[in-house]
């Protein structure tokens, strides 16, 4: 359905814009290992009769196609939530090492224990053959760790080319130098993922782009021979104490982007190359779209940036129509507002801004940090930066400063306190990339690097630190803190879902159910305890992560 624009009306007054973007919090509830368990379970070993750890068992609904994820601790054990009766397909999620296992119409009804489970393996050796059916299980960090190549040329890649879709889409196709030469011209000087506008200088000097070319047609050229694949390990410890829900999304190439929740507990979804958002309702497991209405023929549809206030507004940005838009689902009143912008149209533009505690938008950008009416999209006043154009994340702290990461293509952060006018602009390690973030508990800023690692601002200190993802060749987009100050990212083409402690400094890897693991943002459900963590994946669906401690 179609929603017209709101042209005129009287506009809402900035104090009650304000009281309705202190978002909501969901009451309080107890959620631990008793109330997140209490289905079907089983045990799970090898033909040769040995328990086996960290292996993926997953149930998907015949009536709603929810897939729930559980895994077997070191005695082989497994056990689901309990979950709606019927029929359902149970199955291994990534066998890999092993031959798939697939059970069709298993009876679904209380607690009745599965039949044990017996897997065999695919080969005695430790590297995975490279049958079609492995490589799409493996993540692209395994993919650059099977591939020959030297680290510097992977990490060409690995720089660079990390945060739009996944390396399974590259590796899997095979061309000559001339071929890899035309399709990195094009997506290192296209503008944006839409690739319409081309730029003269990309992302790459010459020297760098020519080492590209050649490393991909040398590994994914015509005559290349597939690699044995090396595997990261399977979960093992606390990386199984973990129940993770997939939401599939009704439409398809959606390229979704960013998620949020609102007081009823739906979670909505913006997509990067579609004119629907989407809120689904995680009970039922049913997707209710919306539609944007198209700017005109010669603007891209896409959204971007999205968050849902305490009154249940959404709000969201139009990167390729550089604007901000306004969404009450109630009435189906849809506000567009245009901000004024020196990019062409199709070019990103409008991404990540953040609202402050009294409803006006920050964002950073043509060399200042800029306040602006959310109802108007027009500026109130800016703060001059000297050292960056701008920054890729956005984020307003409770008392006033303004936070921004991933200024690329240099590496540092921006910090304005808007109550003294003092601007910060520290530097970040090199190729670190940091991009959206927020605030924990103690007003530290935390963002995810582009580059591999989070990246953290104390306040108090004045000082930036960092730390290095366990994984290699993996990538973070953005970073977001529970209300307990621990830190959750998703490790873009790791296949991974990090959970930081920087009290201990430890990290706690939850390895998805499906390999790509493109995940842009998070919204972070402190209400329940432990916390729930969601987030929506550029492949098209949406994933809940509820660890059981």
């Amino acid at each position: 359905m179609a929603f017209p624009i709101q042209h005129s009306g009287s506009p809402v007054g900035v104090t009650a814009l304000a009281l309705a973007l202190c978002f909501a919090t969901l009451p309080a509830q107890a959620q631990n290992e008793s109330t997140l368990l209490g289905g079907p379970k089983g045990v799970v070993k090898s033909a040769k009769g040995d328990l086996l750890e960290g292996i993926m068992v997953q149930l998907v609904a015949q009536k709603s196609a929810i897939r729930t994820t559980v895994y077997s601790n070191a005695d082989g054990r497994y056990e689901f939530p309990k979950l709606e009766p019927g029929p359902y397909t149970l199955r291994i999620a990534q066998p890999r090492e092993f031959h798939p296992y697939v059970k069709e119409n298993i009876a679904i009804d209380g607690q009745a224990p599965l039949e044990e489970i017996t897997l065999s393996r695919v080969t005695s050796g430790e590297l995975l053959p490279p049958s079609p059916e492995i490589a799409a299980q493996m993540t692209g960090s395994e993919w650059l760790a099977s591939l020959s190549g030297t680290g510097d040329e992977k990490k060409l890649l690995t720089t660079n080319c990390n945060w739009c879709h996944s390396y399974q889409q590259i590796f899997r196709n095979r061309y000559d130098e001339d071929g890899w030469g035309k399709i990195v011209n094009r997506m290192t000087k296209g503008a944006g993922s839409p690739l319409i506008n081309m730029r003269p200088s990309g992302r790459f000097n010459d020297a760098d782009t020519a080492r590209m070319v050649k490393w991909l047609a040398t590994v994914r050229g015509p005559e290349a021979r597939d690699p044995p694949f090396v595997t990261l390990p399977r979960p093992q410890g606390r990386q199984t104490r973990v129940v993770i829900t997939e939401y599939e999304l009704p439409r398809l190439e959606l390229a979704t982007h960013d998620v949020a929740g609102d007081s009823k507990g739906n979670i909505w979804y913006s997509p990067h190359r579609s004119s629907y958002i989407g809120r689904l309702d995680p009970r039922t497991g049913v997707v209710q779209e919306f539609h944007i209405p198209l700017e005109s023929a010669d603007v891209l549809p896409g959204t971007h940036w999205i968050q849902v206030d305490r009154n249940d507004i959404v709000w969201g940005s139009e990167n390729w129509g550089h604007n901000i838009y306004r969404f009450d689902p109630k009435t189906a009143d849809f506000k567009r507002i245009p901000w004024k912008v020196s990019e062409l149209v199709n070019s990103p533009a409008v991404g990540n801004v953040a609202f402050d505690p009294d409803g006006f938008l920050w964002r950073a950008r043509d060399k200042k940090v800029t306040k602006v009416d959310a109802l108007n999209g027009n500026p109130v006043m800016s703060f001059v930066l000297k050292k960056f154009a701008g920054t890729y994340g956005s984020a307003m702290s409770r008392d006033g400063r303004y936070f921004g990461g991933g200024a690329w293509p240099r590496d540092g952060l921006v910090v304005v306190d808007t109550k003294t006018a003092e601007v910060f602009e520290p530097d970040t390690s090199i190729n670190s990339g940091p991009a959206r973030g927020e605030f924990d508990p103690q007003g530290n800023y935390w963002a995810g690097g582009r580059g591999g690692m989070l990246v953290k601002f104390d306040t108090s200190k004045k000082r930036i630190f960092e730390y290095r993802l366990p994984t290699p060749y993996a990538s973070l987009y953005s970073a977001q803190v529970d209300k307990n100050g621990e830190v959750w990212a998703g490790e873009m083409h790791a296949g991974r879902y990090a959970r930081f402690n920087p009290k201990t400094e430890q990290w706690t890897e939850y390895v998805l159910p499906e390999p790509y693991g493109i995940d842009r943002e998070t919204w972070i459900d402190n209400s329940t305890d432990p916390v729930t963590v969601w987030y929506v994946d550029h492949e098209g669906w949406i994933v809940r992560i509820q660890p059981l401690d």
